[in-house]
């Protein structure tokens, strides 16, 4: 019994020990494919193919990445804008730059989408694209009162290109759904300059951007039960952002004649701060 079970053992080491080289395996394999195979010529095609649908998302990403950067920066300039002093030349640089994102930075994009199906590459794009809704929305709403269609929007990611004999058109794909992602944003910008007016004085504002951001959350209300997370996060945040810009006309209303402009900043943030801390 005792040699039975030391044999066993001696035969699994054996087994063990055994080694196969795959390398010498693999060339083996390797050399004996014929490079005229037909199924082999087809899945050549299809790494070129990948390969290159690869390359062009890289290339997308990277100038997604200078249009997200530089709409952040055209918001944060437009918080600069002073009704008192220096609005016309902050207004004429925002619609300058944002001008160039979209012949400069959104044509690339488009030229790199020309004769591929944009929905492939929706992905690379849709961080920039909706910072871009964002600036652009927040740069018509200070110019005057309101915000673009996405017509208009589209109009502005439109480009015409001479061939040949021909003027070809391509574009960049703005689907409903980005449009209404990057409106819902600018609802956050709008609760940021409400503060900041009522900081400077300027009280008639709030309440006029009270009204316009009401008239949005309506809007969206009105689109019924949306089972995407990204539309309900956005609907959240926007009831957030007008509870905080309604805080802000109560106060005016309550103790606006009673403190000063500077210091009803304070009680404003003080009470939403307050009101948070009774939810927990």
């Amino acid at each position: 019994m005792s040699q039975s079970r030391g044999d066993r053992k001696n035969r699994g080491r054996h087994r063990c020990n055994k080694k196969i080289n795959i390398g010498d395996k693999r060339k083996e394999v390797v050399e004996s494919i014929d490079e005229n195979n037909l199924i082999l010529k087809q899945f050549q095609a299809y790494a070129i193919e990948l390969d290159d649908k690869h390359d062009r998302f890289e290339r997308i990403v990277k100038i997604n990445r200078d249009i997200n950067i530089e709409s952040k920066r055209i918001i944060f300039l437009l918080h600069t804008l002073d009704k008192k002093n220096k609005q016309d030349s902050i207004l004429y640089e925002a619609e300058s730059r944002l001008q160039n994102v979209a012949q400069n930075l959104f044509k690339g994009i488009a030229q790199e989408l020309e004769n591929h199906c944009p929905y492939l590459y929706s992905n690379a794009y849709h961080a920039g694209l909706e910072e871009y809704i964002e600036a652009v929305t927040f740069y018509q709403y200070l110019n005057n009162c309101d915000v673009g269609n996405l017509e208009e929007i589209q109009k502005a990611l439109t480009y015409t290109i001479p061939e040949k004999s021909e003027i070809k058109t391509i574009e960049i794909l703005i689907t409903p759904f980005k449009y209404v992602l990057g409106i819902a944003d600018l609802t956050g910008e709008l609760m940021r300059q409400c503060i900041n007016n009522l900081g400077t004085g300027d009280r008639v504002s709030c309440y006029e951007t009270c009204n316009f951001v009401r008239c949005m959350y309506k809007g969206f209300l009105g689109c019924g039960h949306m089972s995407h997370r990204g539309i309900n996060r956005k609907i959240f945040t926007l009831k957030q952002s007008l509870h905080k810009i309604e805080n802000v006309c109560y106060t005016i209303k309550v103790r606006g004649s009673e403190i000063p402009n500077l210091s009803l900043v304070d009680v404003a943030t003080e009470e939403e701060n307050d009101e948070r801390y009774k939810n927990y």
